[in-house]
C-alpha cells in the first residue's frame, strides 16, 4: 500500500505543468540527438549541466533523464531510413533494420522498434519501482566500510565491461582518481595539487570536465571525419503496421531483449550500447534461421532496441539507491545532483521522496510522450539529417563556453574546458574510454572519504572492511572480477564481444 502511494505521489509531482514542460522539452532534446550522428547523450547532458544549476531539482534531473532515454528511441529512426546510427546503442539495428526498409518494411521496422522501446521502457520503470525500496531500505544498513567497498566493486566492474584495452580502462580509473584529489583535504584542511591557484581550492568543478571531456572532444574528432553522402530510403512509408509474422517473430524477441537489457542496465559499466549487441547475439544463436540475421530480420532490430532502451532505464537503479553511477551518463546525473547540493545515495528516497518518486513517474510519462513525439514525427526527423555539421558544431562550442561562464561568472571555467577538450580528443586519438575516468572522478572523492571515516571509526584497523559481512562479500566479488580478467578463457570472451560491437 505504501509503495502505491509513493506511486501516486510521483505522478502528482511529474503531472505538474512545470514537470510535464521539461520532460516533454527532455524527449524532444534526447530525440535530436539521437537522430543526429555525431553528438550523443553524454555530451549533450554534459553541455546542459550549468543549465541545470538554475532550474529546480526535480525539474533539472527530469529533464536530463529524458534526454538520456529519449537518445535511445532516436537513434532508430536514422538507423533504420539512412543506415546511420545516430546513437552508439542503435548500431545494431542498422544491420537489420536498414534492410528491412530496402525491402519496403520501413514502417513495420520503426513501429516495431517504438513498441519493444515503449515496453522496455515500462518494464525498466516497473522494476525501479519494485527495487529501489528494497535496495534503498539494504543501503541504509551500510556504513563507511560497505559503501567504500561497494565503489570499489563499482570500479572494478566498470573496468572490466569497458570496452578495448584493459590496462587503459585501468589507467584511466586512475587518473579519474588523482584528478578528483584535487582541492582541499576534508580532514585536515590542506591543500592538495593545487600549485597556489585560488580557484582550485574547491577542487576542479565536476561540469566543465564533463564539458571539455565529451563536449567539446566529440566535436574535434567529429570534424575529422569526413561523412559521405546520407541516402534516405526513397519509398513512402505506407503503413507503420507489422504483418502477423513479423508481430509473431518480434514479440519474443522483445521480451529477451527487455529481460537482458534489465540485467545489464544495472551492471556498472554496462548500459545501452552492451545491452543492445548482447542482445543481438542471443537472438542469432537463438533463432532456427540465423542466416536471415543481417538481411533484414524482425528480431535483429526487435531485441536491440527493446534491450537498450531496458538497460537505459534500469541504469537508474543504483544511480538513485546507492548512489553508485553504472556508467557515463549516471556519473553526469549524479553530477547534476550534487550541483543541485543533493548528496546521491540512499537518503534521496527517505529526504527528498518528491523528487524520487515524481523522477520515476516522469519516466511512464516520457516513454508515452516517446511513442508520439517519434513515429508522426519522422519526416521531420529525417530532413534534419540534411543540416551539415560544420553548422552545428559553432553553435554547440558557443553554447559550451556560455554554460561554463555562467557557472561562476569565471573565465577560469571556459579555459578548464578548452584544457579537457584538449584531453578528451587526446584520449580519443590513443583509443582511451572517458566513462572509466567520468566514474574515477565521480567516486573518488567519496571513496576516499568513506575509507577514511571507516578507519577513523575502527581506530586504524584495516581489518574492518573485512570483519563487516556486507563489506567483506563486496571485497569477494570484486577479488573474482580481477581474477577473471586474467583468465585466458574470459579475456577471449571479451575481445570477441567488443570486437562485435566494434
Amino acid at each position: 500500500m505504501d509503495l502505491l502511494n509513493h506511486v501516486i505521489q510521483g505522478f502528482g509531482v511529474a503531472l505538474s505543468f512545470q514537470n510535464l514542460l521539461y520532460c516533454l522539452i527532455g524527449c524532444m532534446v534526447g530525440t535530436l540527438i539521437g537522430v543526429l550522428p555525431g553528438i550523443g547523450p553524454v555530451a549533450t547532458i554534459a553541455m546542459l549541466l550549468p543549465l541545470t544549476f538554475k532550474l529546480p531539482p526535480t525539474s533539472a534531473l527530469i529533464m536530463l533523464a529524458g534526454i538520456y532515454y529519449g537518445a535511445s528511441y532516436g537513434g532508430s529512426t536514422t538507423a533504420i531510413l539512412v543506415n546511420l546510427p545516430g546513437e552508439a546503442s542503435s548500431v545494431v539495428t542498422t544491420l537489420d533494420g536498414y534492410k528491412m526498409a530496402q525491402k519496403g518494411r520501413a514502417g513495420a521496422a520503426l513501429s516495431i522498434s517504438a513498441v519493444g522501446s515503449f515496453f522496455a521502457g515500462t518494464f525498466g520503470t516497473v522494476l525501479i519501482v519494485l527495487f529501489a525500496p528494497m535496495l534503498t531500505a539494504m543501503a541504509q544498513k551500510f556504513g563507511p566500510a560497505e559503501y567504500c567497498s561497494l565503489m570499489a566493486l563499482g570500479l572494478v566492474a566498470a573496468v572490466v565491461l569497458a570496452s578495448g584495452s584493459v590496462i587503459k580502462a585501468i589507467a584511466m580509473v586512475f587518473l579519474g582518481l588523482l584528478i578528483g584529489l584535487i582541492g582541499t583535504d576534508v580532514n585536515t584542511g590542506a591543500q592538495r595539487y593545487t600549485f597556489n591557484i585560488p580557484e582550485l581550492s574547491d577542487g576542479i568543478d565536476f561540469a566543465p570536465i564533463a564539458m571539455g571531456l565529451f563536449g567539446i572532444a566529440e566535436i574535434i574528432g567529429n570534424l575529422e571525419k569526413r561523412v559521405g553522402g546520407r541516402h534516405v530510403v526513397a519509398a513512402k512509408i505506407s503503413s507503420l503496421w507489422p504483418t502477423r509474422e513479423e508481430a509473431r517473430l518480434a514479440a519474443p524477441a522483445i521480451v529477451r531483449g527487455t529481460t537482458l537489457g534489465s540485467l545489464l542496465g544495472v551492471l556498472p559499466g554496462g548500459g545501452p550500447t552492451l545491452a543492445a549487441f548482447s542482445s543481438y547475439t542471443l537472438e542469432k544463436k537463438l533463432s532456427k534461421t540465423p542466416q536471415e540475421f543481417g538481411k533484414g530480420a524482425v528480431q535483429g532490430v526487435a531485441a536491440p532496441e527493446a534491450a537498450n532502451n531496458a538497460a537505459a532505464q534500469t541504469s537508474f537503479i543504483p544511480m538513485l539507491t546507492l548512489g553508485i553511477p553504472s556508467n557515463a551518463v549516471m556519473a553526469l546525473m549524479v553530477g547534476a545532483m550534487i550541483i543541485q547540493g543533493i548528496q546521491p545515495g540512499p537518503e534521496v528516497m527517505t529526504k527528498k521522496p518528491d523528487l524520487f518518486w515524481g523522477m520515476i513517474a516522469s519516466m511512464w510519462i516520457g516513454n508515452a510522450m516517446l511513442v508520439i513525439i517519434n513515429l508522426p514525427l519522422i519526416g521531420m526527423w529525417v530532413r534534419l539529417l540534411t543540416v551539415p555539421y560544420r553548422f552545428l558544431y559553432p553553435a554547440i562550442l558557443l553554447f559550451c563556453c556560455i554554460g561554463a561562464y555562467s557557472l561562476q561568472n569565471s573565465d577560469f571555467h571556459v579555459m578548464m574546458v578548452a584544457i579537457f577538450g584538449v584531453i578528451g580528443y587526446i584520449f580519443l586519438k590513443l583509443g582511451c574510454e572517458g566513462a572509466p575516468f567520468l566514474l574515477g572522478l565521480v567516486l573518488g572523492p567519496q571513496m576516499e572519504e568513506y575509507f577514511r571515516r571507516a578507519m577513523l571509526l575502527s581506530r586504524g584497523d584495516a581489518t574492518v572492511f573485512l570483519t563487516r559481512p556486507i563489506s567483506a562479500g563486496l571485497l569477494i566479488v570484486t577479488a573474482l572480477l580481477l581474477l577473471l580478467m586474467v583468465l585466458p578463457n574470459f579475456r577471449k570472451k571479451r575481445e570477441e564481444a567488443f570486437h562485435e560491437e566494434g
